[in-house]
């Protein structure tokens, strides 16, 4: 019972938890283009900063990156526009969301962007790539050290995973008592055999943590 009633709250809120520009997490995702406007508002780069996110992870031209939790594109299409030379998926469980970003690309012409419909225990990541991505998601997962343990096999040799999510201090996303700190999120990927490699304190809101799998 646990596990379906999670993965009903995981159908509606995985990072779609991309929250508003005001931090704001809406309540329903089945919509794609109703929720753009929401997710995409400009006002979200003063507190979320991706341009200084993506020269922060500092990536090489041909990097193959994965956003799990893409949503409506806001950081796949960024990754793209920044990467003309790489590949980048999108996943997410909601699949509304995934026709979404694809229609996108192809009406933004990044024929190096494309979304893929993920699993709960499963994020389905086409190919292993150089960076996997989670923002605003991570305390969506349940059994995250097997969840992330399976995910090292989507990494390339020398790949990445980047962690970014609400602090506890911050007044944006879920309640307190929901929101993973940094620590436990260490913790957790030390056990799923991953290394803090890099911490990034660039973002007001957020903590900004590198992995590398041991």
């Amino acid at each position: 019972m646990r596990i379906l009633l999670f993965a009903s709250l995981l159908l509606l809120s995985c990072k779609h938890d991309q929250h508003d520009a005001n931090g704001h997490l809406p309540h329903r995702f089945d919509d794609a283009d109703a929720w753009a406007a929401r997710f995409e508002d400009p006002k979200r780069d003063a507190w979320q900063k991706p341009a200084e996110v993506i020269a922060a992870l500092a990536l090489p031209p041909t990097a193959k990156v994965a956003d799990i939790g893409s949503a409506t594109g806001y950081f796949p299409v960024r990754f793209a526009k920044a990467l003309p030379q790489g590949r980048v998926y999108g996943v997410d469980v909601e699949s509304s969301m995934v026709d979404y970003l694809n229609k996108r690309a192809d009406a933004e012409q990044l024929t190096n962007l494309s979304s893929h419909l993920a699993e709960f225990a499963d994020a389905k990541i086409p190919e292993p790539v150089d960076l996997i991505l989670m923002v605003n998601t991570y305390h969506h997962i349940e059994a995250r050290p097997a969840y992330f343990t399976k995910l090292k096999t989507s990494l390339k040799p020398g790949g990445r995973l980047a962690i970014i999510d609400f602090t506890r201090a911050s007044k944006m996303g879920p309640e307190a008592a929901e929101k993973v700190p940094a620590d436990e999120v260490e913790a957790e990927l030390e056990q799923a055999g991953y290394t803090l490699s890099q911490t990034h304190a660039l973002l007001p809101e957020q903590f900004f943590l590198v992995f590398s799998p041991q």
